[in-house]
């Protein structure tokens, strides 16, 4: 969630959780931020069930180069809940057992998902959107300040009235740790598992300690995404779905009309 440079006031809205019933917009999120969410909401979906469909085709997860059937697994898929299991049935794409076409889409939208990542940095590092509004700066990773936030969060307070449209500490940290770390280990490690790709650049083998370490890492990874899609989601009906979504597709969101005329 970003915010960018201008507020306006707006028309009357019907807001009940408002003092009153005028609210103002800010412009929130520039063209490029939107075109990558609704592209990476597509991408991750389908690369989520189609991944699901590559792991069972061998649902146990190995350390070091090499892993079959009687080696020692540290996890498997029947030591996992019956809902966990159920869950991945029905996201798995296709549905019934095909680890051929399982693949084909996730590797095609392997490919969408770091070309777009790619664009998306680029634009993000002219327009200054990750100096601006990712920027971690030391103060806020203060112990009373993480705590602060916390508390703001736990009490469903999610925007700071005097910046409504800044980041929090806890939206950049989660954002930085999923478009600086998360993704691009994604993008390694799915490529440490490419034979071709070894051939071509055997240092990947040695940097994730053999394949089947690199196919633990990708999970773990993957399982850090869902995670923070399960939380963004959640977070963002508490905040309000409509308000959110709107801002995602049009780029303005409303506040307070009691906000600070000068955001920037």
């Amino acid at each position: 969630m970003g915010w960018c440079d201008c507020l306006e006031r707006s028309q009357t809205m019907n807001d009940p959780s408002s003092p009153s019933n005028s609210v103002a917009t800010i412009k929130r999120h520039r063209l490029a931020t939107r075109v990558w969410h609704w592209v990476t909401v597509v991408t991750m979906f389908i690369m989520i069930g189609s991944g699901i469909g590559i792991f069972k085709a061998h649902p146990r997860l190995y350390w070091g180069r090499y892993g079959a059937n009687f080696d020692t697994a540290w996890t498997t898929l029947d030591q996992w809940p019956g809902w966990v299991v159920t869950l991945l049935n029905l996201l798995t794409i296709p549905a019934s057992y095909n680890l051929a076409i399982s693949r084909r889409w996730h590797l095609l939208f392997a490919l969408v998902l770091a070309f777009a990542l790619l664009g998306f940095m680029i634009v993000s590092l002219v327009n200054r959107h990750f100096q601006r509004d990712l920027r971690v700066r030391t103060a806020e990773l203060a112990p009373h300040a993480v705590a602060h936030d916390v508390r703001e969060h736990l009490a469903f307070r999610f925007h700071d009235p005097e910046r409504p449209g800044a980041y929090n500490i806890l939206q950049k940290l989660s954002y930085v740790v999923t478009i600086f770390v998360l993704i691009p280990l994604m993008i390694l490690t799915g490529l440490t598992m490419s034979p071709g790709m070894d051939a071509a650049w055997p240092w990947l083998l040695e940097v994730f300690g053999g394949r089947q370490s690199a196919r633990s890492i990708h999970f773990i990874a993957a399982t850090g995404l869902v995670l923070f899609i399960v939380v963004h989601i959640a977070l963002v009906i508490l905040a309000g779905a409509w308000n959110e979504v709107r801002s995602m597709i049009t780029g303005r969101w409303a506040v307070p009309a009691h906000a600070p005329e000068d955001v920037a």
